[in-house]
């Protein structure tokens, strides 16, 4: 499996697992193109799957095609070497004879298309649903209504390869779009989707009205968008408690979260629980913030609103019922290009806010009103899809393999 970005890892991952319990005897290997790959290190520390490859953490944090800036700082970074590396290692498991699953956007299909191998395609960022809803006036708007999808034409070509098993996008809008264009896409589920759901409040928390934060986990934009989204929380009014739940992956680093926290007035604190997980509490006011590393699983089924500058667990926290707010930022990922897309993918059920004081307004006005919260919940959740998509994208791989 070749994956390429922190979202298409944990999909990625996902996909794995459910590979692995139906087939425990199967060799599995995956090649993260993007960062270190480590959300698979507890599946490779637990032996049924193999990470290969070179890695590196760039500086564009995999966002280099999306700034000509982030080019050059990637190139300077080694990025043609990288690439090169995994590209011969990709030829050599193809001359081997694997079967190789690409989850992704234009890199791995084009990877697992030259390889010479039988491969198959998942198809994860991209949705028709971007360039259908919404006001509609951006110019990439009209060149995607244009070609009638939102994948370009030289990734129609790869699709139709007959080396291409089988193409999968995460919802029958994108399939649809795509077969009118001659690739046979099916939709067989979100697998973003699997494993989460909405969780009973533990007693601790009862008494808060409970916000999810995602700041991301790309360094230096994680500790720069949680510095902006702090400014917005130190912002809000409020008569009853507030709880923050911050679901931090591996960075920001525990130093970088006190720093950011004791600047803006925050004083450390012990937890409500230690059944929460937290690393670390703090709190100001009437707000208390927890700091909790990979807690977002168990946290974001306890929540009421997210605040969010990241890509794929905001299209999680919505798809359970919770709408958020975003705050662009200077990128290189979370910029306003990327919100806004990302608002119109899911709906509306994520507003990007201009600063932190819309922000904090919003977020009142928000938890004040539980229909609206209602109403963009159930919208998340149609865009999102049910769960169990990783079970049948699962039996896809090895019916295709037996």
């Amino acid at each position: 499996m070749i994956c390429n970005g922190h979202g298409e890892d944990l999909i990625a991952l996902r996909i794995l697992e459910a590979v692995h319990r139906r087939n425990p005897q199967l060799p599995l290997e995956v090649m993260p193109l993007v960062g270190q790959g480590r959300a698979f290190a507890d599946a490779v520390k637990a032996g049924w799957l193999q990470r290969i490859g070179p890695t590196a953490t760039l500086p564009s944090g995999g966002f280099s095609n999306q700034s000509l800036r982030g080019l050059l700082r990637d190139l300077r970074a080694g990025l043609p070497l990288l690439s090169w590396g995994q590209w011969r290692l990709v030829q050599r498991r193809a001359h081997q004879g694997r079967f190789l699953v690409a989850v992704g956007d234009l890199l791995p299909l084009l990877m697992a298309w030259a390889s010479g191998a039988g491969f198959g395609f998942i198809g994860t960022p991209k949705s028709d649903y971007t360039w259908r809803s919404g006001p509609g006036r951006n110019l990439s708007d009209r060149y995607h209504r244009l070609k009638g999808s939102e994948w370009d034409p030289w990734e129609w070509i790869l699709m139709r390869s007959k080396r291409c098993q089988w193409v999968a996008m995460r919802d029958q809008l994108t399939a649809r779009g795509l077969r009118r264009h001659r690739v046979a896409a099916k939709a067989p589920g979100n697998p973003m989707m699997d494993g989460l759901q909405r969780k009973t409040i533990p007693k601790a928390l009862e008494r808060c009205r409970r916000v999810l934060v995602l700041c991301g986990s790309r360094m230096p934009e994680a500790q720069v968008n949680f510095d902006r989204l702090l400014k917005a929380i130190s912002l809000v009014q409020s008569a009853v408690p507030m709880g923050f739940l911050v679901a931090a992956g591996a960075e920001p680093s525990p130093e970088g979260f006190r720093r950011s926290l004791e600047h803006q007035g925050f004083r450390r604190s012990l937890p409500p629980s230690d059944q929460l997980n937290a690393e670390s509490c703090w709190v100001k006011g009437p707000c208390m913030l927890l700091i909790g590393r990979s807690c977002f699983d168990s946290w974001s089924g306890w929540s009421e609103v997210g605040l969010a500058t990241a890509g794929t667990a905001t299209e999680q926290l919505v798809g359970l019922g919770i709408p958020a707010l975003s705050l662009p930022g200077p990128g290189p990922q979370f910029k306003a290009s990327f919100a806004r897309r990302q608002s119109r993918l899911l709906g509306g059920s994520v507003e990007p806010c201009s600063s932190p004081i819309a922000l904090a307004t919003a977020l009142e006005r928000l938890l004040a009103d539980a229909d609206l919260r209602r109403r963009l919940g159930q919208i998340g959740q149609r865009r999102m899809g049910a769960s169990g998509g990783s079970d049948r994208l699962a039996k896809l791989i090895l019916d295709h393999l037996h």
